[in-house]
């Protein structure tokens, strides 16, 4: 699968482990990164709505944002038309996204969230 991957400023660290973990499940990744350069500050939209741009047309498959809390990545990427995205905190979540709201974009909190916990929100 080809997975357009994002964050702002405070997401960097997690996106990148996050990388890491779906490059190693085989999937392709497609990183998004802020204007500015990598790790500098930057509004969450600068960085959502290429990723939410890429999934709704087609050339990545799903999208996993990344932000402080994840409502600013969540709330920016639902204004791309043909973007479902989620903001998810648990396993629950995570599935029911995809299997009752076909979410294609998942969202995640980088300072509310522990690293083992994002890697299962990411598996499943």
């Amino acid at each position: 699968m080809i997975i357009a991957l994002g964050s702002d400023h405070r997401g960097t660290e997690v996106r990148d482990h996050v990388r890491d973990v779906l490059e190693q499940s085989g999937h392709e990744v497609r990183l998004f990164t802020a204007p500015d350069g990598d790790g500098k500050s930057c509004d969450y939209p600068d960085v959502a709505h290429p990723v939410g741009r890429s999934v709704a047309g087609g050339e990545t498959e799903r999208g996993i944002l990344i932000c402080g809390s994840g409502i600013g990545m969540s709330i920016s990427a639902n204004k791309v038309t043909g973007v479902r995205a989620g903001l998810v905190h648990d396993e629950v979540g995570a599935r029911m996204s995809r299997q009752h709201n076909d979410a294609n974009v998942l969202c995640l909190s980088a300072d509310m969230l522990g690293m083992r916990i994002i890697d299962r929100l990411v598996t499943t």
